[in-house]
């Protein structure tokens, strides 16, 4: 069994674990530990630190920021602090931890897993992932390919940004019923179909456990499923992408 720790940083949790490559599934239980505030790359990169302490998994490790990433280095900051702009991650992160680590954008890493191992899964065509969360992730797939960083979630839906309409985040600030909130999803998803017209939608993020409950009320002509690796996705992708992408010891 090959395994690699992924490790995943939102906006308000980051989280870890081993997982098993052959099965995309967590081969110990995730440990989940609150994102500093501010998050500052010393505050992240030590908690990140403390959470692959945790386990004794030896190999690269992957992970994940909710940031544009371009070889390693971080060029955007909607949901972490700004002074992770221009931060080369892969270095701060290699001497810190002491073994290759492969850094990458959070969305980017649930839509490997669910490419891999869940709803997207043979999936042919033009695929794209929405997580709901902190912010909205987005990745897009076309025959399996990603194409990295694409950062849909702030592309403005009626004057503002579609993260700030309809996250899971705003949901919960704005006590908005579930109802209410997936009125505002399915906007964002119209104007991502407008522009783009993939084949599916796959809507990850924690939110998406309730997926029963709220795609039914989607009018999207795209077909919507739910990610099948929920929240532990970007675990998922960091650990495949450690694997896969891994530099040199």
């Amino acid at each position: 069994m090959t395994q690699r720790i992924g490790v995943d940083v939102g906006g308000s949790g980051i989280k870890g674990a081993p997982v098993d490559l052959e099965q995309g599934a967590l081969s110990a239980q995730r440990l989940r530990v609150p994102t500093p505030k501010p998050a500052t790359p010393d505050a992240v990169i030590e908690t990140i630190a403390e959470v692959v302490g945790r386990f004794k998994t030896p190999g690269a490790i992957g992970v994940t920021v909710p940031a544009a990433v371009q070889r390693g280095i971080v060029r955007t900051a909607a949901n972490i602090d700004p002074s992770w702009i221009e931060v080369d991650a892969v270095t701060l992160l290699t001497a810190r931890l002491d073994r290759p680590v492969v850094v990458l954008n959070d969305a980017d890493a649930a839509g490997i897993a669910e490419m891999r191992y869940g709803a997207g899964r043979d999936q042919a065509g033009t695929v794209m992932i929405v997580t709901l969360g902190t912010g909205i992730g987005t990745a897009i797939f076309v025959d399996g390919r990603l194409v990295p960083n694409l950062e849909f979630g702030h592309i403005e839906v009626r004057g503002r940004e579609a993260e700030a309409r309809a996250s899971a985040a705003v949901r919960t600030t704005k006590s908005l019923s579930l109802s209410a909130w997936a009125k505002r999803v399915d906007e964002v998803l119209r104007t991502y179909e407008k522009l783009i017209w993939p084949d599916l939608f796959i809507i990850g993020g924690g939110i998406s456990k309730r997926a029963a409950q709220f795609i039914p009320m989607f009018t999207t002509k795209v077909p919507v499923v739910p990610a099948q690796l929920k929240n532990d996705a970007g675990i998922v992708g960091a650990a495949v992408a450690a694997e896969e992408n891994r530099p040199s010891a």
